[in-house]
């Protein structure tokens, strides 16, 4: 059961882990490479500071962003800034979008996010805790997959399950974590295929985080995934 308000806890810790591991880099750190191809640590700052604005206009009925050029320059123009700068804009940000979720509203209602997507307002505040926690996976600062919590790692892979569900391009597939746990998704023509594993090498073959090479697949080879 989604709890918007149960999850905006999480948010906020999860961004607290986050600055807590940058603090102690220094500016050179923030120009390095990323895990994410073509982005720099700034660049994952960046964009997790203007994701909590972005949610913030969804949350107050505006579009996410007023088109994809600005997002991706806004998200250009702030890579390059100093670490002080860059952590006291995830940090202020992070505060305005925990201000727009105390707000009295009706968490049943649906929202408008990017390229025409919606969803139930309660669901802003996961989705904003799926940007921090992979994120900070992505700054390649000793912060991994395993290191998530087993419940996000658990939704998670719901959310991105469920996304796949019908895809034409994915075969019928069925997700099995060690625990025995298991997920169905995909849609697309073929033969059921199995990935079994561990929960966090399957949500990181699902986000685009790992290849998949730590994974069992059987019944076929192991699906492609569209881009998230």
């Amino acid at each position: 059961m989604i709890d918007p308000v149960r999850d905006l806890v999480s948010v906020r810790e999860a961004t607290e882990r986050l600055l807590d591991a940058a603090s102690s880099w220094d500016n050179a750190a923030v120009a390095e490479a990323s895990r994410l191809p073509g982005w720099t640590r700034g660049h994952v700052l960046a964009h997790i500071a203007r994701n909590a604005d972005a949610l913030v206009n969804v949350l107050q009925g505006r579009p996410m962003y007023p088109d994809a050029a600005t997002r991706d320059a806004d998200i250009e123009r702030d890579a390059p800034r100093p670490l002080e700068v860059q952590l006291a804009d995830v940090r202020e940000s992070a505060e305005r979008l925990q201000a727009a979720g105390r707000e009295p509203a009706d968490w049943d209602r649906t929202v408008e996010l990017r390229n025409g997507v919606t969803d139930r307002a309660a669901r802003i505040p996961f989705r904003r805790w799926v940007e921090v926690a992979l994120h900070h996976v992505d700054l390649g600062v000793g912060y991994e997959l395993e290191d998530l919590p087993r419940d996000f790692v658990e939704r998670e892979i719901d959310f991105l399950a469920e996304r796949f569900t019908g895809h034409k391009d994915v075969p019928p597939t069925t997700v099995r974590a060690d625990d025995g746990r298991a997920w169905t998704t995909g849609g697309g023509s073929g033969e059921d295929v199995l990935v079994s594993g561990p929960a966090p090498e399957l949500l990181g073959w699902l986000a685009g985080r790992r290849d998949g090479s730590a994974l069992t697949v059987e019944g076929g080879p192991l699906p492609g995934l569209p881009p998230l």
